[in-house]
């Protein structure tokens, strides 16, 4: 049982997921707060959506009760959990990992595999099966030409694959009629998963020198590599994961994180407290710095679209970039 009497509603799957009251995403966005004493939870609205940029609706169990005075007796400063009798802390379970055959069998299938289509149409096929190899881009059976980021960390195990669906003529993300997103984890029914997710493409960071550039997608992250090899391309998923013990990995390292538009002050305050923790200290600090360049650029239209790094850098011919 939970040390808190509210918090997050686990991620069992999509059904465990819902659409914002706010933003009334179709992705399923949405996260409950559920009371653990129960099971329940608390209200329909009382929950947290995962579009922390475009979005950022979040509203507490705290809030909550105070908004339709009910009491309860929790600290002032415990704004997304409310502690309920905490007793010592379990021991964290270990780790889980995916089998590398399940990885190596989706290793194939490119012809019908929509973003490596639309990789191959930018960049051209030979820069494309490198692009693959480099990632370990696979293709999912999921949907038809479904695409799987293999979530590879630095000792190169295999600890999850996000399997997504793309246009293979705009390489935009399919959401209709819903929203083509999963967990290879999930998909395989694994009894008693423990994820603990880390960047996708961490499995670069063998590569000991080269500064490191972080962008929340995993296709950013890709495309941003062909642009800009003069840096390791890592994806967050989202700014909730750039948290002390993701980011464990870079202790030592130059890292400059490529906010999406409107997420540059998040990023930025997320930035100063990966600086400050007192985890990363001495030689294990690394120096970390967030990207303007978005924000100084972008127009009315880039900015109501949530415009990326790669929605800039695909107007431009790759080979504009390469130096020789």
């Amino acid at each position: 049982m939970s040390d808190y009497r509210y918090s997050l509603a686990p991620y069992t799957g999509m059904n465990s997921r819902y659409r914002c009251p706010s933003c009334g995403d179709k992705d399923k966005t949405f996260t409950l707060y559920i009371d653990n004493e129960t099971g329940e939870p608390i209200h329909q609205d009382v929950g947290r959506c995962s579009r922390e940029i475009k979005c950022g609706y979040h509203y507490s169990p705290k809030q909550y009760f105070h908004d339709h005075d009910i009491a309860f007796d929790a600290p002032d400063d415990d704004y997304y959990l409310i502690r309920n009798n905490p007793k010592p802390k379990s021991i964290p379970k270990p780790t889980s990992f995916i089998l590398k055959e399940t990885l190596k069998g989706t290793l194939k299938h490119y012809d019908s595999n929509h973003l490596v289509t639309y990789f191959r149409r930018l960049f051209g096929s030979a820069n494309t099966e490198k692009l693959i190899a480099k990632y370990y881009i696979g293709s999912a059976k999921k949907w038809e030409g479904g695409t799987v980021f293999w979530q590879i960390d630095i000792e190169g195990k295999i600890r999850t694959g996000k399997i997504m669906l793309y246009n293979s003529e705009t390489g935009k993300r399919v959401r209709e009629p819903f929203s083509h997103v999963t967990w290879v984890h999930s998909e395989l029914k694994l009894p008693d998963y423990e994820l603990k997710q880390c960047f996708f493409g961490e499995h670069l960071l063998r590569e000991k020198t080269m500064p490191v550039a972080i962008v929340e997608s995993e296709k950013t992250a890709i495309i941003s590599s062909v642009y800009l090899p003069e840096y390791i391309w890592l994806a967050a998923g989202s700014i909730s994961n750039l948290n002390a013990e993701k980011c464990a990995v870079l202790k030592g390292r130059k890292v400059i994180l490529f906010p999406d538009l409107n997420g540059y002050d998040k990023w930025k305050t997320k930035a100063m407290e990966l600086s400050s923790d007192i985890s990363f200290s001495g030689s294990s600090k690394f120096s970390v710095s967030v990207s303007s360049l978005l924000e100084r650029n972008a127009n009315k239209d880039d900015r109501e679209q949530g415009y990326d790094l790669a929605d800039y850098l695909v107007e431009y011919d790759w080979r504009e970039f390469v130096v020789e």
